[in-house]
């Protein structure tokens, strides 16, 4: 009577073990795709802000596109 258990012996066991192995590669995994999109490339969250019209009037200054005045008056324009 205990020694084949109906048939539920080593076999349900076996199952069982795969089940929670798979479960840990799972949660493992999920933890790795978790940290790389919040430190990979993939990530907007650690992405550099969008340029604010502001840095690109200063970056058309410093290459020579404007000259003083004109990049003065557009930053007032701007500001307010």
């Amino acid at each position: 009577m205990w020694g084949h258990m109906n048939g539920y012996g080593m076999g349900s066991i076996g199952f069982g073990m795969i089940g929670a192995l798979l479960f840990w590669v799972m949660v493992i995994i999920g933890i790795v795709l978790l940290v790389k999109m919040l430190l990979g490339s993939g990530s907007a969250f650690w992405r550099t802000q969008e340029k604010t019209t502001l840095d690109i009037l200063k970056e058309r200054y410093a290459r020579g596109e404007i000259d003083k005045d004109e990049f003065d008056q557009k930053k007032l324009d701007l500001e307010s």
